[in-house]
């Protein structure tokens, strides 16, 4: 019987290609397309997922929770887990909680009804206590989030490290007066980028100014209202952190519409690398999140647990961040000056 990999073989592919062409991925050329179905036909491949999924009890549905689809951060996380799950001959569905615990519930219902095979959780509402209930009907990763009580797969960034290196930036570029915004401390996420946020202040002396931390961004729309709440501040900061590139972009558009100059009336900084921190003007500096790695060792970890049938065994897989500094932070002319000088010392 032909397998997928004589398919690729002989269509001179690799197996990934061949598989998405059998899963309708929008992003395979017409050319590569009659290659895979020539070599289907020429092998007598014939894929049937309804009878697999019958012999193997399963449904062949992952499931990927996310509180908003329209974050570009898990737009890109979503994308790179759809591939990465298709390659693995699985189909994704992607449910937005939109922050609401009961939602998140209602979701996870999906694994104890059988409708799914597993759960990747990209963000945290509830108690882990409540969710760990859950994995008596299958296995369940975090990506993204973290809980120090998680009894599964944990696959994240040191968000920590993160909002240091962020607020490191800042201070090493002469700020005293800086801010910091977020979606809400109710984010596990949050809560580590504000502490090492916090812990670069006090390295460098420096106190926060309890007036300066915004906890209620998220989007661009937000962005433009911590500006407006800077505007009318007396004693402005001279920086933010934003743990969020939409937020940092929105707080760079509405200062540039009344005539502020970035960075030299307010140097912002935001965080995850995102599409629009290269296209805004200024480009913004931002922390860099391994996005399709992250997508890529969540999906493998979901399925060998679903292989394995270990669905409590903790397993954590820390992957680094990066700052990347462009002209949000610094001057177009200094760029890279500063970026030579983080080479030299690295």
């Amino acid at each position: 019987m032909s397998t997928i990999e004589d398919v690729a073989r002989l269509a001179g592919l690799s197996r990934t290609t061949v598989s998405r062409v059998i899963n309708n991925h929008p992003y395979v050329s017409i050319e590569k397309k009659q290659l895979v179905i020539s070599a289907m036909n020429q092998l007598g491949y014939v894929p049937n997922s309804a009878a697999r999924s019958l012999r193997n009890q399963k449904t062949g549905m992952l499931a990927v929770l996310i509180p908003r689809i329209t974050n570009p951060f898990f737009s890109q996380l979503i994308e790179s887990m759809e591939i990465e799950a298709s390659d693995k001959g699985y189909q994704l569905i992607v449910c937005q909680t939109r922050y609401s615990k009961k939602k998140e519930l209602t979701y996870l219902n999906l694994l104890k009804t059988k409708q799914v095979d597993g759960v990747i959780m990209a963000s945290i509402q509830n108690d882990w206590e409540l969710i760990e209930g859950y994995l008596q009907y299958g296995p369940i990763i975090l990506c993204n989030e973290e809980d120090e009580n998680a009894t599964v797969p944990v696959i994240h960034v040191n968000q920590e490290y993160g909002g240091y290196i962020a607020a490191k930036h800042l201070v090493d570029q002469g700020h005293q007066r800086i801010a910091f915004s977020c979606r809400s401390l109710q984010s596990k996420v949050a809560k580590k980028r504000e502490v090492g946020f916090l812990k670069a202040l006090k390295e460098a002396d420096l106190t926060f100014d309890e007036n300066f931390a915004f906890r209620d961004a998220a989007s661009i729309q937000d962005g433009k209202e911590v500006f407006h709440r800077i505007r009318e501040m007396k004693d402005k900061p001279s920086a933010i952190f934003s743990s969020g590139d939409e937020v940092a972009a929105g707080i760079i558009s509405e200062a540039r519409r009344y005539g502020w100059r970035i960075p030299e009336d307010l140097a912002v900084i935001g965080f995850d690398n995102q599409a629009i921190a290269e296209l805004m003007q200024p480009t913004i500096s931002t922390v860099h999140q391994p996005i399709q790695q992250m997508a890529s060792i969540a999906l493998a970890t979901l399925v060998d647990r679903l292989h394995s049938k270990k669905f409590h065994l903790r397993q954590d897989h820390i992957l680094t961040v990066e700052l990347v500094i462009r002209e949000s932070t610094v001057s177009q002319n200094n760029v890279q000056l500063v970026e030579g000088d983080l080479q030299a010392q690295g």
